[in-house]
């Protein structure tokens, strides 16, 4: 644990014991929760990134969006937006902000102005301006935007006063809403950002963060922790956390460990045969909760021999996945039967996957006339909310596919290193997967499998077929769930055909938390936030 996360709950601990409390008289004691994360983030503003490590990181803690996804409610609410209207036919859509909002005041930043127009037109603006001062600052560009056409969706962003501005859209499209609800969709400081760029400094936006939400950013060391103060201001409901820690932990044994120790107060990401240890801890609570999202095997459909339908079909049929839900999962996940999962409103009960079939899978190899083939996977280093652990996920894929006589070959880079990799595309196939941001089901399909999400690089299939993205931007253009449903069941059918992919699970989403904790929610998507969270002192009422 890094020492100054050692010395803040030393110095917590001597405070609240009795014999010492007398010395520390009336002195008002911070509240603060450590968290034991899995990574390093890979910047403080996840417009520019995809990885659920970096959105747990930044979304919820630094910033706010214009509206919210409410899984009470099923539906969008307010956020820095009070209200919204969409135009009888759909194109443009009005938001009236929210009024009294001050952005964080750090050493690095004073605002000298609340929240506004001019910072929604900044944001977005940033990311589909090719001639913003800011666009091409990242040079991860923005994946999940530019995989859902964002940049061609919106004509322009208008401005009618401080508290009101105007999404023009060049076509009527479902999802959008939904798309501003994202991690993604976050407000930045303009203020701020005309400052570093008069400075000469313009990428300290997306590192000394700035931002409307509940923490903002203190202090960060890469490797060992991330450390949040409350946000004194904050417009939402008040924040009872005054200290918040990311302890950067990458090995899920020491997290565990930490959690049984009080080291840490909530852990991510549990290997599935970790549960059964802490069920012996009373003071330990798993909160399992079906997720929405997939873990799955894409295969870089550029690349011959996988270019043919053939042997992709032939490589999905000699997968044993009730084997991979036994030993990764631990009755922790569902059979993923097509991307959308079973919670999802436009799931299809009428798939027909590639089933287990090892016989089959050797008759289609020998019908593309394919022998002794060898490929590579590139096995994601870390633990995530779809797949515990994608080493082990690999290993059982390598047996299997020895049994029909194909080489396996298991690759895995650093985390950080794995990122920068998938984007130059220069792999075979990949494990990986998706946590959706929200229930429209075409946060599965467009950035995952659009032709705009190849050109992000956020499609790891390199797949684009025009049948396909005829029926999601068909989806985009209907409103009633019915007529969505019955597009995205269609593309559902072209994916399990032509198999660009092999879907495995659908997992839950598991946090391990002390028993003292409580009013944290778990979302089915997106990121976690402890903005809501509350922390007792043990041993107290």
């Amino acid at each position: 644990m890094p020492v100054i996360v050692k010395r803040w709950y030393q110095q917590m601990s001597l405070c609240l014991s009795s014999i010492v409390l007398a010395a520390c008289g009336q002195v008002q004691l911070p509240s603060g929760l450590v968290y034991c994360s899995e990574g390093n983030p890979e910047s403080f503003n996840p417009q520019l990134v995809t990885s659920g490590t970096t959105i747990d990181a930044t979304s919820h803690q630094i910033y706010s969006r214009l509206v919210n996804y409410s899984q009470e409610k099923a539906e969008i609410t307010p956020g820095l937006a009070t209200s919204w209207q969409v135009s009888d036919d759909g194109l443009s859509y009005v938001f009236t902000l929210r009024e009294h909002v001050s952005f964080h005041k750090t050493r690095h930043f004073t605002p000298a102005r609340d929240f506004n127009a001019d910072d929604v037109l900044f944001s977005f603006n940033r990311i589909i301006d090719p001639l913003h001062p800011y666009h091409l600052v990242s040079r991860t560009g923005y994946p999940f935007f530019q995989s859902i056409g964002f940049a061609d969706l919106i004509g322009y962003i208008e401005k009618v006063n401080d508290y009101q501005v105007i999404f023009h859209l060049t076509r009527k499209d479902a999802s959008f809403l939904s798309n501003l609800a994202t991690d993604f969709a976050v407000v930045l400081s303009a203020e701020y950002g005309y400052q570093l760029l008069a400075q000469g400094t313009p990428e300290d936006i997306d590192y000394y963060a700035v931002g409307t939400g509940p923490f903002q950013l203190s202090q960060y060391v890469k490797n060992e922790y991330i450390r949040f103060k409350k946000n004194p201001v904050y417009w939402g409901p008040t924040v009872e956390i005054d200290q918040l820690v990311f302890d950067i932990t990458p090995r899920s044994t020491a997290r565990i460990a930490k959690l049984i120790t009080g080291d840490c107060s909530v852990s991510a990401l549990p290997k599935a045969g970790e549960l059964a240890v802490l069920d012996q801890h009373k003071d330990i609570i798993i909160d399992a909760k079906p997720g929405l999202n997939v873990a799955f095997w894409a295969f870089n459909t550029q690349k011959p021999p996988l270019d043919d339908v053939r042997v992709r079909r032939a490589l999905a049929h000699a997968i044993d996945k009730n084997n991979i839900l036994d030993v990764v999962y631990n009755d922790t996940a569902v059979e993923a039967t097509g991307v959308l999962p079973p919670a999802s409103w436009a799931y299809s009960k009428n798939l027909s996957p590639n089933e287990y079939n090892p016989e089959k899978a050797k008759v289609l190899l020998h019908q593309a006339g394919v022998s002794n083939l060898s490929i590579n996977v590139w096995a994601m280093p870390v633990a995530r909310i779809y797949n515990p652990s994608a080493l082990k996920t690999a290993e059982l894929i390598q047996a299997d596919l020895a049994r029909i006589g194909v080489k396996l070959n298991i690759i895995s880079y650093d985390w950080s290193v794995f990122t920068q990799k998938l984007a130059g595309s220069n792999y075979d196939s990949v494990l990986i997967g998706w946590n959706a941001d929200n229930s429209d089901p075409d946060n599965f399909f467009t950035p995952l499998l659009s032709c705009a999400a190849l050109a992000s690089n956020n499609n790891r299939s390199r797949w684009c077929n025009k049948d396909f993205e005829h029926l999601l931007t068909q989806a985009q253009s209907v409103s009633t769930q019915p007529e969505r449903k019955a597009f995205y069941q269609s593309a559902e059918a072209i994916i399990s055909d032509q198999v660009p992919l092999v879907t495995i699970a659908h997992a839950k989403k598991v946090v391990l938390k002390k028993s003292n904790i409580t009013a944290m929610q778990i979302r089915p998507y997106g990121g976690i936030s402890f903005a809501k969270t509350t922390q007792a002192i043990e041993g107290t009422e």
